[in-house]
């Protein structure tokens, strides 16, 4: 049996709102409510959803970079929720996050070469040769030049600087990295590209991806599995052909019906497309966090939330109309 990287067990994070005279807490956001998952060694697994269903701030949270409310994250079965941080500081060496926009992540006073230096002073790599191998070793690896090291982020395009940023979490040789929407702040034909590469990345430097975005195809073509996530919640996940061959949640089901497809002849789906607005994650409904959007609904929808379960191999999904499959057969 596979042992995961990366386990993840019913985390949740809530962001605090203050509010009246005395700035008291009047409630919170919901942004990662209860969500279990785990993650494979040199598998990629994606994460989607519509914006601020809480894919990033998961992200995010699974690096410590923020404190989760509650839950545990254990990687290669170690805790990280309860260590101390200093030893935090020697697990992220192992967990490495490329940012979605390579323009506002790169310091624009650096040269390269000190933005891919960085991670290797921090981690203890005091040899200024060596680091200065390791840098142009590592450009070279990710598509650049070497002498790319002397120039500056703004002589680049977006693409090269997406690839800085790639190389900068890949200098200290982790085993997890974390792509936050690593390509949709660039061109079409730049994605591809920059996809190619984290593929041919993760065969030769045996890495394990956790790939965050909203764009569909993108996710298809670079994930092993699945995650779909709303309103702080992961709703399925699955094995990347079984998702979008059979989707199971009404949600994931809408979603790949609202992506175009570019043939005139084939007719449109609109009894699939989502309807409405996604309500706050400060507010969000009882019961099924989906109810007030599905097609669906039933009246269980709206006071119980269903059981996140498997209802097929390896296949997990939290919906009362499975539940009520069950209760008839």
């Amino acid at each position: 049996m596979k042992q995961p990287l990366l386990e993840v067990q019913h985390l949740k994070k809530y962001f605090p709102i203050y509010g009246g005279i005395l700035k008291r807490q009047t409630g919170e956001v919901k942004a990662v409510d209860d969500v279990t998952f785990s993650v494979y060694k040199g598998e990629t697994l994606g994460l989607v959803g519509e914006s601020g269903c809480g894919k990033s701030t998961t992200g995010r949270v699974l690096l410590q970079l923020i404190e989760q409310t509650d839950g545990e994250i254990l990687f290669e079965n170690t805790s990280i929720t309860s260590i101390s941080k200093k030893e935090m500081k020697q697990r992220r060496k192992e967990m490495q996050l490329i940012f979605q926009d390579p323009y506002a992540s790169l310091n624009p006073r650096h040269t390269v070469e000190k933005i891919l230096e960085e991670p290797l002073i921090v981690h203890g790599v005091q040899n200024k040769a060596q680091r200065k191998k390791m840098v142009q070793d590592m450009l070279t690896v990710v598509g650049l030049d070497s002498y790319h090291a002397k120039r500056y982020p703004h002589q680049f395009s977006g693409g090269q600087r997406q690839r800085i940023g790639i190389a900068r979490a890949l200098m200290t040789h982790p085993k997890l990295i974390i792509a936050d929407e690593p390509v949709s702040a660039l061109d079409v034909s730049i994605q591809a590209q920059v996809l190619n590469l984290l593929k041919d990345l993760q065969k030769s430097f045996d890495l394990t991806y956790i790939f965050i975005a909203h764009d569909l195809g993108v996710v298809r073509h670079i994930s092993d599995r699945v995650g779909v996530m709303y309103l702080g919640r992961l709703v399925e996940l699955a094995p990347s052909t079984t998702l979008y061959e059979e989707p199971l949640h009404p949600y994931t089901q809408s979603l790949l019906a609202s992506v175009p497809i570019p043939d005139p002849t084939i007719p449109a789906q609109d009894e699939n497309i989502l309807s409405g607005e996604m309500p706050s994650p400060s507010n969000p409904p009882q019961g099924c966090a989906f109810h007030t959007r599905c097609p669906s609904c039933m009246d269980i929808c709206t006071s119980s939330r269903p059981t996140y379960q498997e209802v097929k191999p390896d296949h997990y999904v939290a919906c009362h109309l499975y539940n009520e499959r069950e209760a008839h057969a």
